[in-house]
This record gives C-alpha cells, structure tokens and sequence, in this order.
C-alpha cells in the first residue's frame, strides 16, 4: 500500500514565537532553521523542504567539531567511529545531527526535543538527551542537557552550529568582536589542530571590533573574556544593526568560521559562532573534556539576540 508523508525534508517544524522574535525548529538535528528579530534574520536560515545545508544551526553531541580520523582512546580501550567529514578523513559534530528528535513539550515560545545516542561501533555509550528552546525578550536561548544512564563512563562534549547574520551583505561587510586571547592553530589541509598562541598581532585579534574584510577563520579561540561571568560574539553591520551569541563559562571555547565554500553563491554568507564546551578533537587531548559517570547529567546553554 503506498502512502503520502508530508513531513518536510527538514522534519516537523515547531514556531516559536514572543515579542518582535520568531523562530523555527525542525526536528531533524534539532535544528535551529530560522530566528528573526522583526522580521529580520539573525542567522543564515533553510527552507522547510530543504535538506539542512551541512550542519547549519543543528545541535553537535556528543562531541563538537573533529575526531581525527575519528580515532581515540578512552578507559584504557581504543575506538574507531566512521569518518563523517570523508574529504579530511574525520569524524565531524557528533552523533545526532541527523537523528530525527522526539517531541517532549511545547509552546508558544518554547519547545523541548529528546534524543538517544544508542551505543554504536566507535562509541559504545548511551546517552540521553534533550535540547530546549525558549524566546523571551531578550532573544532565543538554547539548553542542551545529557545525561548517562549507562554502566559506564563517557566521552562527552556539546555545541551547537548557528550561522549568524548582522544584515545586509557578506561577513566581509560586517564587523566582528570576539574577546579571546587565545587561538588554536590547525593544519591548512584537514585542520588538525596543532598549538595554542596569542592572537596578539595576528589576523585573529578581534578583541576589539574590527571588520572581517577578506579575512579567513575557522578556529577556535579560547582565553575567553568573560564580563559578570558572560561572554559575548557580535557582529555587526554597517547601519549598526547585528547579531550576537552570549554564553557563560561552562563553554570555555568558541568556534568562528567565516563560512567560506567553493561555490561563491553561498559563500560567506553567516559567521559561523560555535560555543563549546571542549576544543576540536578533545576526544584525543582530553582537553576540557567531560567525563560523565553512571548517572551523571550535563548541562550547557547560550543565547542568540539581536542587537
């Protein structure tokens, strides 16, 4: 017997609204598809019927950014996970970017998703998982809680991959402030990171706001400033409108990438600000990463608003 399925390519959509925002989640990677602030788009967004672009605005758990060549070792045993990212040969944001997220509550200005990662080859640990979305006037914030109900400890980080938008125009047009004073190096090929250095005196110094030009990011800082405990990456454009993504120091790392791609059509076209709790390939230098126990649960959140 042959059935009709109208649910959109993205999956179910849930419509946030509150005041001047309003957002849409779809429930494929728990995606972040649009955020408007009177009528105005704070990140780069994707039709309903579309595929998500690469990972734009999805929740990356159980770990951000790069295992490489999705190699690692933990509690003493060796793991190999598939390479998701296959033209650098890397196991790339996590597990559940492309799981389709159960519905657990919603409102009018709120909607919570639920997933499981199932234990697999190259991470045999369960874990469950729910990510919140609430607009209140001060912009849309984002929690992502874990928790392990397994026998075992776990390998664990979590981020998220909005594409931010100040206005009019390309990243090229908009001033950037990001208050780090460390970045971390990688490998011109496959982005492998390699030392941590000052961005004193670097194309990588955007403590204080300067325009981003033709300059090419995709790092991750650290040494992050944070003022009364929050942190904050703006963007902004010429007419003085922008965007920004606050967090608080459980992300001790933020990833910025200027989002180039071969296809200048969609080039530049949103900054990429990544809050994190880990660096790239924490799995292997166990930088910042979190081990959650047997019945241990991990809480991290941000939040994206206009300015």
């Amino acid at each position: 017997m042959k059935t009709t399925d109208s649910t959109p390519l993205s999956g179910t959509q849930y419509t946030l609204a509150h005041g001047p925002y309003t957002a849409s989640i779809a429930s494929v990677g728990a995606t972040l598809r649009y955020l408007r602030h009177d009528d105005r788009d704070l990140v780069v967004p994707y039709d309903a019927e579309e595929i998500r672009p690469s990972f734009r605005g999805a929740v990356l758990v159980p770990w951000p950014n790069r295992v490489v060549d999705g190699k690692y070792s933990f509690d003493g045993k060796s793991h190999q996970l598939a390479l998701t990212e296959p033209q650098r040969s890397h196991a790339i944001h996590g597990l559940l970017g492309w799981v389709d997220w159960t519905l657990v509550e919603q409102s009018p200005a709120s909607v919570r998703l639920a997933a499981s990662v199932i234990p697999q080859k190259g991470y045999p640990f369960r874990l469950e998982v729910e990510v919140l979305y609430t607009l209140g006037g001060d912009g849309l914030t984002t929690t992502i809680a874990a928790a392990n109900p397994g026998p075992s400890a776990a390998p664990y980080g979590a981020s998220a991959h909005p594409y931010l938008v100040a206005g009019e125009g390309l990243v090229d047009d908009w001033t950037l402030q990001v208050p780090a004073s460390s970045v971390l190096q990688v490998t011109e090929d496959r982005l492998i990171p390699t030392d941590l250095t000052d961005v004193a005196s670097s194309h990588f110094d955007f403590r204080n706001p300067r325009l981003i030009g033709d300059t090419f990011v995709d790092h991750a800082y650290t040494g992050i400033h944070y003022d009364d405990g929050a942190a904050t990456v703006a963007v902004h454009a010429a007419d003085g409108r922008g965007a920004a993504i606050t967090f608080d120091q459980t992300c001790r790392w933020v990833q910025i990438h200027t989002a180039d791609k071969p296809d200048q059509a969609v080039s530049r076209l949103g900054l990429a600000a990544e809050p994190m709790t880990c660096p790239p390939d924490a799995f292997n230098s166990g930088t910042d990463l979190i081990v959650l126990e047997p019945g241990e649960t991990h809480s991290v959140g941000w939040r994206i608003h206009a300015l």
